[in-house]
């Protein structure tokens, strides 16, 4: 009998302790031309639902006045995005079986003001605040979800690349709870070094230029969530789709933005998703036979 309850408590342990796979940011490499390899993995097919936790301070009352239209522009975003031509790139890469990513499906918003695990992020913490929030029942325990943490201006995390060099890749992995395996991102807000994770929206003196909505922190946040957004649904645990150097397929891409316009406010955009927003997304990867290329739709 006790020897059963320690295996019990063993198998619990391990159970909480969970599994950890991590794609790590990756040197950038635009210019490669060399083709995407499908390593015989999971793709994230049908419609995930994406969860958003907004660690740290996005309302006014601590000190950010653009919070909440800040957190609008962006879960707009994350809204209509999986419907769009741009999004639909990613159908170019299917999983083993034939079927493709189709869409997303922005499910709930959870503010985290705590700063529970400081101001300065390991890929461990950021899968402890997705963790704490499903432990606490604030957010479900879903198997086909994506859990994407979005960080404040005052919050860093060099250990997943944030702010250490231009270009480098927004974050992702995946982890196990009670033997679920679930899929998580992090995008931090370019506030904290704009120059290195936003320089599309930074003059050659350093001042900042115009964002399409105004709102600096959304729309230089955008371009990572659209980014992790499709990294994850084409390769969410390390066996799907990348290139010999080990670049996904908006990692190929991040950088260029193809042909834009100019909206009312002198900003830079090159698409409008839903009713309200104009924003600046960086190209993705399209996989085509004898057609691979960065752009904004196949």
């Amino acid at each position: 009998m006790k020897r059963t309850l320690f295996l019990v408590i063993a198998i619990t342990i391990v159970g909480l302790a969970g599994f950890e796979t991590t794609i790590r940011a990756q040197p950038p490499s635009n210019t490669t031309g060399t083709k995407m390899i499908y390593h015989e993995g999971t793709v994230v097919t049908g419609t995930p639902n994406v969860y958003l936790i907004w660690y740290g301070c996005w309302t006014g009352d601590c000190g950010n006045p653009g919070g909440f239209i800040d957190q609008m522009v962006l879960t707009d975003l994350v809204s209509y995005l999986g419907s769009t031509p741009y999004f639909q790139i990613n159908s170019t890469y299917p999983d083993g079986s034939g079927v493709v990513p189709s869409g997303l499906h922005y499910a709930f918003s959870e503010d985290d003001p705590s700063y529970t695990f400081g101001v300065e992020l390991t890929d461990a913490d950021i899968q402890e605040i997705v963790r704490d929030r499903i432990g606490a029942g604030i957010l479900p325990l879903d198997p086909n979800g994506i859990y994407l943490v979005l960080a404040s201006a005052d919050v860093g995390s060099t250990a997943t690349g944030f702010c250490t060099a231009v270009n480098t890749p927004p974050h992702h992995g995946s982890d196990e709870f009670f033997f679920v395996r679930y899929k998580y991102g992090f995008v931090g807000n370019p506030g904290r070094c704009p120059s290195i994770e936003a320089p599309q929206f930074v003059s050659v003196d350093g001042t900042l230029r115009p964002t399409p909505t105004g709102n600096w922190a959304a729309d230089t946040m955008a371009p990572k969530l659209a980014h992790v957004l499709s990294t994850i649904v084409t390769n969410p645990y390390g066996d799907g789709w990348y290139d010999r150097f080990g670049l996904e397929n908006a990692d190929k891409c991040q950088g260029t933005f193809g042909e834009t316009y100019v909206t009312e406010n002198g900003a830079r955009a090159n698409i409008r998703i839903g009713q309200h927003w104009d924003y600046l997304l960086p190209q993705n990867w399209v996989n085509e036979g004898g057609g691979n290329r960065c752009a904004m739709s196949q």
